[in-house]
């Protein structure tokens, strides 16, 4: 399972990965501190160009399910208020 860090607002802070499937962890500051929502993405390449989808069969959903834990147990790490972790 590959675990990556952007920096950059417009993009995810934090990307956890299995196989074929992602979770992008993205930040928002607010005036209470920052607040993280996730959104879960499936990679496929139906010909030679890549797609992605946020639809998952059966078979995906156990991964999915633990892409979800490690999405919360990052974000629970995460320090509260304004500050942002380097």
């Amino acid at each position: 399972m590959k675990n990556q860090t952007a920096p950059n607002s417009n993009k995810p802070v934090h990307t956890i990965r299995n196989g074929t499937i992602s979770a992008s962890i993205w930040r928002q500051d607010t005036e209470k501190g920052p607040m993280f929502n996730v959104t879960f993405q499936r990679s496929y390449k139906p010909g030679e160009a890549w797609g992605s989808s946020t639809s998952f069969g059966r078979h995906s959903l156990l991964v999915l399910s633990l892409l979800a834990m490690r999405a919360f147990e990052w974000i629970a790490g995460q320090p509260r208020g304004g500050q942002r972790r380097a």
